[in-house]
């Protein structure tokens, strides 16, 4: 990996890493600052000391998992506009147990205040080997829940979390497995890795 590039007059500069796989953590802004007022509240700045480089495309707050960051504004937009649609797999755990046609229904495309949604995959899956959350995620013994696995080609704020209350199951956790080609695989939460 060249992890630096030459200015025109051919003189070297020095950069860090094109690509950045990070494992954000539950409650981590998926930004260098908080411009909120209150409590400060945990940044990327607190896990990753690398300069120039931002978050392609957004992951809540109370969502976990893979943020892709970069320094590169093409690669930025090819990650994150939904022109390229760019497939995102989220591992989501429900409230409930979905039949089958709220799954067909998640597969035709979703209807959300801001317009019909995309054709997602969508199946249930069990439950993955994941890190603990904390805070743990809230469970009720009367009420069962289910994890699905939810691949989306576009990213409208909150949109698995919408997606999923509009077919009967709210979203109790919700991890990016996957954007694209690159994948969590193989890094705990609050550590990163430069993509190869």
């Amino acid at each position: 990996m060249d992890l630096g590039h030459r200015r025109r007059d051919g003189r070297a500069v020095a950069s860090g890493p094109r690509l950045i796989l990070f494992n954000k953590p539950y409650g981590v802004l998926a930004q260098f600052t908080d411009e909120g007022a209150g409590p400060k509240r945990p940044t990327l700045a607190d896990f990753v000391e690398v300069p120039g480089v931002y978050a392609a495309g957004r992951l809540d707050r109370d969502s976990e998992g893979l943020l892709l960051l970069t320094g590169d504004g093409r690669l930025q937009a090819r990650i994150a506009d939904p022109r390229f649609k760019t497939a995102k797999t989220y591992l989501v755990q429900v409230e409930g147990e979905p039949d089958e046609a709220a799954l067909e229904a998640l597969r035709r495309g979703v209807r959300l205040k801001d317009g019909m949604t995309r054709p997602a995959q969508a199946e249930r899956i069990d439950p993955p080997e994941l890190w603990p959350r904390d805070p743990p995620v809230r469970f009720r013994k009367s009420v069962p829940d289910c994890w699905l696995k939810l691949t989306i080609s576009e990213g409208r704020n909150r949109q698995v979390r919408r997606m999923t209350a509009a077919v009967g199951f709210p979203t109790l956790r919700l991890v990016r497995w996957s954007v694209g080609e690159w994948t969590l695989d193989g890094l705990s939460p609050g550590e990163w890795r430069a993509a190869d």
